[in-house]
């Protein structure tokens, strides 16, 4: 009876942790997206976990200079394009792929992967890399609490911004004609 009790309180307490895993807002790093309207109708869609500051070191420290990085937390940050892109004058067919950058203290390279459905690290190497593009990296003005990405329209496309601490970096995503 009691090995029976043990199972049920066992399960109980399993069942409801699986569950409260489900509601991603609660977690410490939250879900957010990033969406960009191309010209014609077609999209860009970014989904990432924004991890917050919280007085850390982030840029040489919680995340190193030199290593590949999730770009966020949690899941692996995931862009959908409907259209065919050209990024950072790459040509990116229109699909679905996940984002990595490789941040050093003077410079940042965007990484779009052919490899989908990642949780968090480890980065899954150079051979399932779609292609890499040259990011611009600048300073804020003032610290950025949340981790964020998002998109400044233009032209042709949209601007995909990164943003956390002092730090911004961005990348030109064009639409392909």
């Amino acid at each position: 009876m009691l090995k029976r009790l043990t199972l049920i309180a066992l399960c109980v307490v399993l069942t409801t942790a699986a569950f409260s895993q489900q509601d991603k807002s609660k977690r410490p790093s939250p879900p957010a997206q990033a969406d960009c309207k191309l010209p014609d109708g077609k999209t860009i869609h970014v989904d990432y976990s924004s991890p917050r500051m919280k007085a850390r070191k982030i840029f040489g420290g919680l995340v190193p200079y030199g290593q590949v990085w999730r770009t966020g937390a949690n899941e692996a940050t995931t862009l959908v394009t409907t259209s065919d892109l050209t990024v950072g004058g790459k040509d990116v067919p229109a699909g679905t792929y996940t984002l990595f950058t490789l941040p050093t203290a003077d410079s940042w390279t965007l990484i779009i992967s052919k490899a989908t459905g990642e949780w968090g690290i480890p980065y899954p190497g150079e051979d399932k890399d779609f292609t890499r593009a040259a990011m611009e990296v600048s300073k804020r003005s003032s610290p950025l609490e949340n981790f964020t990405i998002s998109f400044r329209p233009g032209a042709h496309g949209c601007t995909m911004r990164v943003e956390w601490e002092t730090t911004e970096a961005s990348v030109d995503f064009a639409e392909k004609k």
